[in-house]
């Protein structure tokens, strides 16, 4: 049964494309980790620039919308991978995990997953961020708090063969619509923020429950020298890093690097998010 209610089996494939999740059967087999690094100054300058206009805009909005814009246009990075079948995503969404409180040690913090259409602006994209992280920031739990507190009511020998069923579930195209709406795992990518704690990036490993197939690492600024353009003097550039981890299955790494570069041209100019996006680019049937 390949049918599934987050995403379409993808049948015009490459035959060696279409082999390989058979050959890498596992997300931690397939996972490709990279390093990029991106220039502030334009990050800062358009802060600056849309605080002056009394729209307040941070780093993680700018990292979500320029990668939510980068996926509507290179639809391969939407794909993900159940049971050997390589499928196209119905929506883009994003998991993360917020904290209530950064001042004590008990504050696990709650997931969050957002969902977008792909067209949306950076605007619409930091509001949906806000109102979902205000909400959240005054309830005790959501509703994937709640499911994964009914999995944990019973005894640990219950939880596993409870988690193992869903996973089950999961690998026939069987799991329920209504869970897959609360999983976190079952998301277009994930983003952990270390910048906001004081940490640098990581390559972080990609969860092999559920559907998620890229990971991105936000880490703290940092200071290099380089060579002024122009000039030849020697300045300091503020620089960000992000470690990524993909799936390399279900996109090729041409692809890949060229929806990386769209995404690097975004973040260096931030304001081509500010217009809507007319359609997103549809994946192949």
């Amino acid at each position: 049964m390949a049918k599934r209610p987050d995403g379409r089996v993808i049948k015009g494939m490459d035959p060696l494309q279409k082999i390989m999740p058979y050959i890498m059967k596992q997300r931690y087999d397939s996972m490709n980790m990279m390093k990029n690094t991106y220039d502030c100054k334009p990050l800062d300058d358009y802060i600056a620039k849309r605080a002056a206009e009394g729209v307040e805009v941070n780093y993680m909005q700018l990292f979500i919308a320029a990668m939510v814009r980068t996926i509507a246009l290179k639809p391969q990075l939407n794909r993900f991978i159940i049971n050997g079948k390589i499928y196209a995503r119905n929506d883009i969404s994003v998991s993360f995990v917020i904290h209530r409180s950064l001042r004590g040690d008990d504050d696990g913090g709650t997931t969050l997953k957002l969902h977008f259409k792909g067209t949306e602006t950076i605007d619409e994209i930091g509001a949906v961020m806000r109102a979902a992280i205000d909400e959240n920031l005054h309830n005790t739990a959501n509703g994937t708090d709640n499911l994964a507190g009914a999995l944990t009511k019973v005894p640990g020998f219950l939880i596993k063969i409870g988690v193992n069923f869903l996973m089950w579930l999961d690998k026939h195209s069987l799991l329920p619509k209504k869970i897959i709406d609360l999983s976190p795992f079952h998301t277009t990518f994930w983003v952990t923020n270390l910048k906001s704690i004081g940490l640098d990036y990581i390559y972080h490993h990609i969860y092999q429950f559920g559907t998620t197939g890229f990971f991105c690492s936000i880490g703290k600024e940092h200071m290099t020298p380089a060579v002024e353009k122009g000039t030849g003097d020697i300045v300091k550039e503020k620089l960000i890093d992000i470690g990524m981890v993909s799936d390399e299955r279900y996109c090729d790494g041409l692809y890949f690097s060229r929806a990386l570069r769209l995404y690097k041209k975004l973040l260096a100019d931030p304001a081509e998010l500010e217009a809507p996006l007319d359609a997103i680019v549809e994946d192949k049937k």
